[in-house]
Parts: C-alpha cells; sequence; structure tokens
C-alpha cells in the first residue's frame, strides 16, 4: 500500500468532498464533523461517477448523481437502490496536518 497525499486538513472543511486521482483510480474524500473518509468514486450500480453527487454530512451519504443511489461514507455500503453492492473503501489518517489516504 501507498499513501497518497490529498491537501491539508484547512482544505477539506467539514462537510465537504474532494476528488483526487491515484494513477487509474479516482476517489473521493469526504470530511464528515472532522472524520475523513475515501470511497472509490465508481457507483456500483453503472460504473459512473459516485463523488459528484450530492453530499449529506450530517449522515455521511453520498448520492450518486446518475441515478439517486445512496452510499455510507464510512463504509461503502449501498444504502438504497438501484445499487445493492457496496464499493471500495480506503484508510484515511492527518499527519503533519495533511490528509493521507492508503491506496493500492
Amino acid at each position: 500500500m501507498a499513501q497518497l497525499t490529498v491537501c491539508p486538513v484547512e482544505e477539506l472543511p467539514p462537510g465537504e468532498v474532494k476528488i483526487v486521482r491515484a494513477g487509474e483510480l479516482a476517489l473521493g474524500v469526504y470530511n464528515c464533523d472532522g472524520e475523513y473518509f475515501a470511497l472509490e468514486d465508481r457507483c456500483s450500480h453503472d460504473d459512473g461517477p459516485l463523488c459528484e453527487g450530492d453530499f449529506e454530512p450530517a449522515e455521511c451519504i453520498a448520492i450518486c448523481p446518475r441515478h439517486g443511489a445512496r452510499f455510507d461514507v464510512r463504509t461503502g455500503r449501498a444504502l438504497t437502490l438501484p445499487a445493492y453492492l457496496p464499493v471500495d473503501t480506503f484508510d484515511v489518517t492527518v499527519e503533519d496536518g495533511m490528509v493521507l489516504v492508503e491506496v493500492p
């Protein structure tokens, strides 16, 4: 595993998401009330982009912009149809004021 530097914590305040790339892999990094989570930017329903959709920070839910499937950003679990399979999640840490994601 490698660490991907996302940004300084000041650039990802609570309630925000930042989309980053690690080679071919696109990730959405979310700040849910001071806790950071990362998901693959790919809806399990149709492989379209996921993290460009709405984000409900109070519930830590990402909403697919194409068909409205909802995902728990903490676990990657699909919460509503049309998606029923989870999406990949990645560990996020903060070191020296920088948000980092563990990527394959």
